[in-house]
This record gives C-alpha cells, structure tokens and sequence, in this order.
C-alpha cells in the first residue's frame, strides 16, 4: 500500500495562508539552509520550473510519484500559464468546477476523490503520493493521510486558512517521528498516523 503524505507549509497557528490562501509571506524565510534542504531532501515536492532552476530538473523522483491538489493550489500556477507545474510526477486535481483540465499531464477529478485517492494507493509502487495542498481537498482526505510533514515558519496569522478545512474533521492522532530546525526559525516535522 502506498503511502500519502500531505507535505505542508504552514504558520505557528496552524495557518496554510491567509483568509484569501495567499500564503507569500512564508516566501520569506526561503533562505538559503531552507532552499537547500528542499533541493537535498524534498526535491520531488519541488514544482517543475523550481527544479529547472536548482538545475535538478532530471533527478528521479525520489519519494513521490504522483501529486493530488486542489484547484486552489493548481490556479497559482495556472494564473502564470503552468497548466503543468508538477511534470515529473502524475498530476491530480480534485476540482468540482474547473472541468476540462487545461493540460493532457493534469488529470481532473470532479467526484470521489477519496475513492481515486484509494485506488491510487492500492496501485504497486515504492513511492508515494504527494497531498499538495489545499485546505478543503486536505479535510476531505483526511482519513487516508498516512504521513504529516509540516513545515512550520515563525509566523502568526492571527487568521486564515486552516490545515485541514472542513467542518466535522474527527480527532486523528499521529506519532512524531522527527524534528529538524532551521536557524531562520523554521521547523519540519514529521509524524505519521497511528493505526
């Protein structure tokens, strides 16, 4: 069984972006020890153009091979004309309203996505699925979340967008498997759901 794996940026207060999404002043604390453990560690999580521009545009996937995200996620990119901002993986967009995907690489997936999200898991494979973001999608997916990363910023919103942005989300209990820190004040933390 593969495993998905909601890989996430997100405030102190548990905020992936403001009351809008718009999440750009996490954008900040991209320093150079960050960006590095992203392009070393995280690289499949990295958007296509990023990977071109850290010049590992044709390492293999190393831990994902497949991304799930929102429409809200994937209009970031398409709003600059990315109809495929995750090429080096198999791309999923759970949209109810988008229709027709604007690129033959982009799967839309308009009802059941937690029956899609299943059957991907079941499929054979050594690497995973990547839970992109956003929040409504993550709500929605979240009995079949099996590994929280989360990267923390010193950040407060005060407000916005939640983790997992559903009304009616059970308490879902995960172990801690690591921390690591970051001199800019940033953390990644990894737990993984109990079962």
């Amino acid at each position: 069984m593969r495993k998905l794996t909601y890989f996430v940026a997100c405030s102190l207060d548990g905020f992936i972006g403001d009351p809008d999404g718009d999440a750009t002043a996490m954008m900040s604390f991209l320093d150079e020890e960050f960006l590095h453990y992203l392009r070393t560690e995280a690289p499949d999580t990295l958007p296509t153009a990023a990977r071109r521009a850290f010049g590992i545009d044709d390492r293999p996937n190393e831990r994902f091979d497949t991304v799930i995200q929102g429409r809200g996620s994937y209009e970031v990119g398409l709003k600059q004309g990315i109809t495929s901002p995750y090429a080096h993986l198999r791309q999923y967009v759970a949209s109810r309203t988008l229709g027709v995907s604007p690129d033959p690489a982009v799967e839309v997936v308009a009802d059941d996505v937690v029956g899609t999200v299943r059957a991907l898991k079941a499929e054979q494979g050594a690497l995973g699925i990547y839970l992109c973001g956003g929040s409504r999608l993550a709500g929605e997916l979240l009995g079949e979340v099996d590994e929280l990363v989360i990267k923390t910023y010193p950040l407060v919103y005060g407000r916005g967008m939640p983790m997992f942005g559903t009304s009616g989300v059970d308490a879902t209990a995960f172990a801690l498997d690591g921390v690591r820190t970051f001199g800019n004040g940033a953390l990644v933390r990894t737990y993984r759901r109990k079962r």
